[in-house]
């Protein structure tokens, strides 16, 4: 059995876009900001000491906002990825309204990287439309959808395009665990760890498919006991020899298969 892993860490950046869309007051707000103030400062300053890359799926007002905390993440050869343009919800949007945020988000962080090539629905929410509208965006990857705890192919046989979908899962999501549930960190680490061991022994997948992601938020992993978890987590996965790598590097190997 190949035990060879490879681990994609992943950020959703919100920082204070949802509740900025939802007219929320200035305390609640506030709780965004924390994304700004020490949340992406300190998952810089953690993965470049791990030396590893990861992916930051960005909303475009996000982008635009803090332009600055964006260049930052992009000079320390991290990918950044769509997130929507102010965190809407897609599955309450029309066709049009969709495009329009789509091809929106794609110029926006365009204009930081030579190409967006992933996208992650806020709330891992799609409409019937989205992922037909993002490979005629361009996209390769989407990282949304439950079917399955590895990379698979999404095909779209009318326009005879397809798409590597990066499966995303609740109890792989810091918000779910920290925020809404409160769990301990000892909780936390087992629950990632124990899902990384039991993964890592699953024969029922291919090699070069043994492919696990996590989704974090920096306005939520960003506290000191919760970072403190990442960096406990990403330690035990080197110990046994975990790649870590960007989604878009793993989509366009996936892709050419």
């Amino acid at each position: 059995m190949n035990n060879e892993i490879t681990v994609c860490i992943t950020f959703d950046f919100d920082a204070d876009s949802v509740q900025v869309r939802q007219l929320e007051e200035p305390g609640r707000i506030s709780k965004g900001l924390f994304a700004i103030r020490r949340g992406i400062p300190r998952i810089l300053s953690l993965l470049n000491k791990h030396e590893i890359k990861a992916t930051f799926f960005l909303c475009g007002w996000v982008a635009e906002k803090y332009t600055e905390l964006t260049k930052e993440i992009i000079a320390n050869q991290h990918e950044i990825a769509a997130h929507g343009y102010l965190h809407e919800n897609f599955d309450t949007l029309s066709i049009y309204e969709e495009k329009a945020i789509i091809d929106n988000t794609t110029r926006i962080l365009g204009e930081f990287t030579e190409k967006i090539y992933g996208f992650r629905a806020p709330y891992f929410k799609l409409s019937s439309n989205t992922l037909k509208l993002l490979t005629e965006a361009g996209y390769i990857y989407d990282s949304s959808l439950m079917a399955d705890d590895h990379p698979y192919i999404l095909s779209f046989p009318e326009s005879r395009s397809k798409m590597i979908e990066f499966p995303v899962e609740w109890f792989l999501d810091d918000w779910v665990i920290f925020e809404s549930h409160q769990h301990s960190p000892k909780v936390a680490l087992d629950i990632w760890k124990s899902q990384f061991d039991n993964f890592l022994e699953m024969e029922d997948i291919p090699p070069n498919h043994r492919i696990i992601n996590y989704t974090f938020h920096p306005a939520c992993i960003g506290h000191a006991y919760r970072i403190n978890v990442l960096d406990r987590l990403i330690s035990y996965m080197k110990t046994k020899n975990a790649k870590f790598t960007r989604m878009v590097d793993v989509a366009k190997s996936l892709f050419t298969e």
